[in-house]
């Protein structure tokens, strides 16, 4: 029937509805390359992406390369299924297909294609008898996959990253006793920096230059053998460290041996950047017990930070772990965050340094700005959901996009059934999503717990299931996160800066978040937004919200902040929590989604530190901390929803009376037709960010060469010098051949040839 589709089709041993929808999702630009079909991918299959040492093994369903079949022949296809008269149609935002009402769902033209075994679907779907309208699967290459034959895809780094071979774990342990801020003495040494020149390199990494941008990606990084960059011991007696940090999340740039037991470390910058330097995660070995070892980062860039106010490293060894099953623990003393001098011409930047002690010889341990939690921390994670008979009923794992590295961004949608049609429309929404800014890891345990708590069998758990319907991203930011990152994606830009782009290219994730919010909110109302944030010089955990000009809803949005600082009363703080809407903000999540038209819109920023609050005070967060707000968020919810709206009017009693005596405090009386909201409820709440970066750094730095390039197009050109006549260009090159002769020897001699020169 179409011979050159049967002549390719011969040469191919996979499903011929899969070479279809293949064909299909290349001829609508889904798959931008070739190769494993990825964005940005590289141009040609690689084969080590086969090796199974880039296979994480789990029941990620195999992935398959997609054809490079002539478009003629997709043509052909779609000629036949598009026609008006077969009543199959393409949706163009999710690339499946649909039957147009009122039409025959199997036309004569589809049927012919169907019935023949080219064109046979393993996609139709039958009730058990074989009987009623057939309708199509999703397809299957645009989600996440689950089968028991599969794998696990390894994450894909940039083609100019050299990535280690070891696949780094880490226990979770929750310490015994409360881990205490640290306490400065006052006598902290203040180490001078001598660098290079009077200390050795004992470790470092080549960088991406600053002025490049991401290209393509592939599973490994860069090609080749991995340079051994470390040190080579001269014995059993060598006592120098072994630094590396070339796995997921790590970013040590450069060590630097000063003294015997003494460090300067560099830490690498975001991809693509030259700055956003203050998550830290690396390894050391080859440590000695009972040696007080000092450690000085000396590039940081901000000029406040929560170790100034006694805030620990983190600690983790693996003799530990594995011995007396001990994981991360703080650690650290003499700790001190400075002012580095001034070099001219060379940024402002800041010094952390801090003593440690090891607890094992021969030891491997890693150092940390927070804990860590990865990439393929997540993806196990969800494995374990997918292959939970009982979660998998409720919990739904799609793919939401791929990042620019070609890294799959996770969506769930989390709901019990409902027993009618009209029950689940009544439902309303909950959104939330975590680790827009990669080197904010305490976002993904505060995520953790809500997943944990969510997905469990408890009565409220199923009692949320029952009247919402959850969409969750737990990690928005994958490529950030997987090459330790702080701040940026691998566009070399803040993602939570360009909620409004329309750049889908160059910002996926966030475009199909904010796309997928869209279509959620054209079909049923949206409770509540929350993106789930790190704070580097702000204790305690505290909401950003916005501000209602609706009389009508007057200091609603302030409630669920309310009732969470009563449910978790040692650990979340509604003095610090902010409902201003800064100009520089205008991009964030919270306010694009706020003005999407969802009245309870939220940045949950937690501190990199620990709480100043009740029973926990000057103590240290650690992971069940952060967990534990992910179940309070979720008690907040029942709360908030509860048909007795006792707790809900007496918070709002308890936020008007303090108005009132904030407008008390200034003087003033209370205008309830005022602009009231402009009063801050907090003398601390013009603090609302834990970056440096609070504006938009514009364009991702790929598009930045183009910009450049048309801006000199647009530039005026220079009018050319008139063309000399024939007797002065004879005149000019007489001149210079009779200066070129006289050759003068002395000094009178070249005055002489001055004269000439200025009389000729």
């Amino acid at each position: 029937m179409y011979p050159v589709l049967a002549t390719e089709i011969k040469k191919n041993s996979r499903e011929p509805y899969d070479t279809f929808m293949n064909l299909h999702l290349q001829y609508y630009g889904y798959f931008k390359a070739q190769g494993d079909g990825l964005p940005n991918a590289t141009k040609h299959p690689d084969p080590w992406e086969r090796h199974p040492q880039y296979l994480l093994k789990g029941n990620f369903r195999k992935r398959t390369d997609l054809n490079q079949d002539p478009l003629q022949e997709e043509k052909l296809i779609w000629n036949s299924c598009s026609s008006p008269a077969s009543g199959l149609v393409s949706r163009m935002e999710t690339n499946t297909w649909f039957f147009k009402p009122g039409s025959s769902p199997l036309s004569q033209d589809s049927s012919l294609l169907l019935d023949t075994s080219l064109f046979k679907s393993n996609q139709l779907l039958f009730d058990e008898l074989g009987e009623g309208n057939p309708r199509l699967r999703e397809p299957r290459n645009l989600f996440a996959f689950f089968s028991n034959d599969g794998f696990l895809q390894a994450p894909r780094w940039p083609i100019e990253c050299e990535v280690i071979k070891e696949n780094i774990h880490h226990i979770e342990w929750v310490p015994p006793k409360p881990e205490y801020f640290y306490q400065p003495t006052g006598n902290e040494k203040v180490p001078e920096i001598v660098g290079e020149g009077r200390g050795t390199v004992v470790y470092h990494i080549e960088s991406a230059p600053a002025s490049s941008y991401f290209s393509s990606s592939r599973v490994g990084g860069k090609r080749g053998l991995i340079k051994q960059l470390s040190v080579n011991l001269q014995g059993p007696e060598d006592d120098t460290l072994l630094f590396e940090s070339r796995f997921e999340s790590g970013n040590l740039l450069k060590a630097v041996r000063v003294d015997t037991y003494d460090y300067e470390l560099t830490l690498r910058t975001d991809l693509y950047t030259n700055k956003h330097t203050q998550w830290f995660y690396f390894r050391v070995q080859n440590t000695r017990k009972e040696v007080t070892y000092r450690f000085t980062i000396v590039n940081l860039l901000k000029p406040k930070s929560l170790y100034t106010i006694g805030m620990k490293p983190l600690l983790y060894s693996e003799v530990d772990a594995r011995s007396h099953n001990i994981g991360w623990r703080r650690a650290g003393d003499e700790i001190k965050y400075y002012r580095k001098a001034a070099e001219e011409g060379q940024p402002t930047f800041y010094c952390l340094t801090w003593t440690v002690r090891f607890p094992h010889d021969q030891d491997t341990c890693y150092l940390a700005h927070f804990y860590p939690y990865t990439y393929t921390d997540l993806q196990y994670y969800l494995l374990a959901v997918a292959n939970n008979p009982i979660q998998s009923q409720f919990c739904k794992l799609r793919t939401l996009c791929r990042s620019l590295a070609g890294n799959t961004v996770y969506l769930l949608t989390i709901t019990n059934p409902s027993k009618t049609a009209e029950m689940a429309a009544a439902k309303k929404a909950v959104i939330l999503s975590a680790r827009v800014h990669p080197g904010e890891s305490n976002g993904s345990w505060m995520m953790k717990g809500f997943l944990d708590f969510i997905l469990g069998d408890s009565p409220d758990a199923h009692l949320l299931r029952d009247i919402f319907i959850f969409k969750v991203v737990p990690m928005l930011n994958p490529d950030g996160v997987i090459v330790g990152n702080y701040r940026c994606s691998l566009a070399g830009r803040d993602l939570n800066r360009h909620y409004k782009t329309i750049l889908k290219e160059s910002f996926p994730c966030i475009w199909y978040t904010r796309n997928m919010i869209k279509r959620v909110l054209e079909e049923r109302e949206v409770l509540l937004y929350c993106d789930f944030h790190g704070h580097s010089r702000k204790n305690n955990i505290f909401l950003y919200g916005c501000n209602s000009t609706n009389r009508k809803q007057w200091l609603h949005e302030r409630v669920f902040p309310l009732m969470l600082s009563k449910n978790a009363p040692d650990k979340f703080s509604f003095r610090s929590c902010n409902f201003r809407v800064h100009k520089c903000k205008e991009g964030t999540g919270r306010v694009v989604m706020w003005r999407m038209g969802i009245l309870n819109s939220y940045t949950m920023e937690s501190t990199f530190g620990g709480s100043t609050l009740g029973n926990k005070r000057d103590t240290h967060f650690n992971t069940e901390d952060l967990k534990s707000l992910g179940y309070h968020v979720c008690d907040t919810l029942l709360d908030f929803c509860d048909p007795d709206r006792s707790k809900f009017t007496q918070c709002l009693t308890e936020l008007k009376e303090e108005i009132f005596k904030k407008f008390s405090e200034l003087g003033q009386e209370m205008d309830f037709d005022g602009n009231w909201s402009d009063i801050s409820l907090s003398d601390i709440e013009s603090s609302t960010s834990g970056s440096d970066s609070s504006l938009s750094d514009g364009l991702p730095v790929h598009l930045l060469d183009v910009v450049e390039k048309l801006d000199q197009k647009k530039k005026p050109k220079k009018k050319k010098k008139p063309l000399e006549t024939r007797k002065q260009r004879n005149e000019i090159h007489q001149r210079t051949r009779f200066i070129q002769e006289l050759k003068p020897a002395e000094d009178g001699q070249v005055r002489k040839t001055q004269w000439l020169t200025s009389t000729i």
